[in-house]
């Protein structure tokens, strides 16, 4: 087949059109419908940008039909650093009839959000290969989930492997990209991984270019073994601005496309308050 036909023919083809919703229209027009169904996305960016708000929202908008953007099916959320928050997922849960308001009332009262997330806590590289390689295909078989969401895919890496260890850090780095990219291939499920930054000018680097950021200069984690692995890569960022009306009282945030086959590189704001993440449309600003 050609290209062409992939573009062209979408009955045949669903998995290259069919996007997963992340729960904003403002947000989805960035990425041209949202998440792309297979594939690795990565969201990286510094502490407190609203990545695991992203995150948790992408959990409750894959369990809507598909005819609003979702998958109907459950997540699974995989926490290799902090509890998993599941205070703030409450809020949200409560919050869906308010901010998913292109969704009819009862359809959002029907779904069972909290019973569809399934949660796992990986403490090293040896508890995240088991529950790839074991336990994710077993809830994929039964049609059980249909995201997976690693936060953060850098931190155990960071703890367990220092700089001499460059060549083992990349092959475990290749094995489970590698392993995720079946499983989203398979069971045409949507990886969508966070990330860490790190400062150029903190660790003075050579030869690297960083990514300017606004008025920051960052580098995501993990480096080229890890890059060579995704097929889309976001960054976001807190501002120090307020977000203009009627988001009074909320910080200013920033997402960018930095690469993907799909979605030529642009930028977008949006902020997080107690219904979710929220794009804010450029003639707003």
């Amino acid at each position: 087949i050609t290209a062409f036909q992939l573009y062209t023919e979408k009955s045949r083809f669903p998995a290259q059109h069919q996007k997963l919703s992340l729960g904003c229209g403002v947000l989805n027009n960035l990425l041209r419908g949202g998440l792309p169904l297979v594939g690795i996305t990565e969201l990286a960016g510094e502490s407190s940008a609203g990545k695991t708000q992203i995150a948790l929202q992408l959990c409750l908008s894959v369990q809507y039909p598909e005819t609003y953007g979702g998958l109907g099916a459950g997540a699974v959320y995989i926490c290799t650093e902090d509890a998993f928050p599941n205070k703030r997922l409450l809020q949200l849960i409560k919050s869906q009839h308010r901010l998913r308001t292109d969704v009819p009332a009862d359809i959002v009262r029907k779904i069972q959000f909290g019973d569809n997330i399934f949660i796992e806590h990986a403490a090293d590289i040896d508890m995240l290969t088991e529950c790839i390689t074991k336990k994710l295909p077993i809830l994929l078989l039964r049609g059980q989930v249909r995201l997976i969401i690693i936060d953060s895919i850098a931190a155990l890496f960071r703890c367990e492997f220092a700089a001499k260890d460059a060549v083992v850090k990349a092959k475990h780095l290749q094995m489970i990209g590698a392993k995720l990219h079946q499983l989203s291939r398979d069971f045409t499920t949507p990886v969508f991984c966070i990330n860490q930054v790190f400062s150029i000018s903190i660790f003075g680097l050579k030869n690297i270019t960083p990514l300017n950021f606004g008025d920051k200069k960052m580098l995501p984690s993990l480096g080229i073994s890890w890059s060579n692995q995704l097929l889309m890569r976001l960054m976001v960022a807190r501002t120090q601005h307020e977000a203009p009306p009627p988001f009074i009282g909320c910080i200013l945030r920033i997402m960018e496309v930095i690469f993907a086959p799909h979605v030529p590189q642009a930028t977008c704001y949006y902020t997080v308050d107690l219904e979710g993440v929220k794009g804010i449309e450029v003639q707003s600003m």
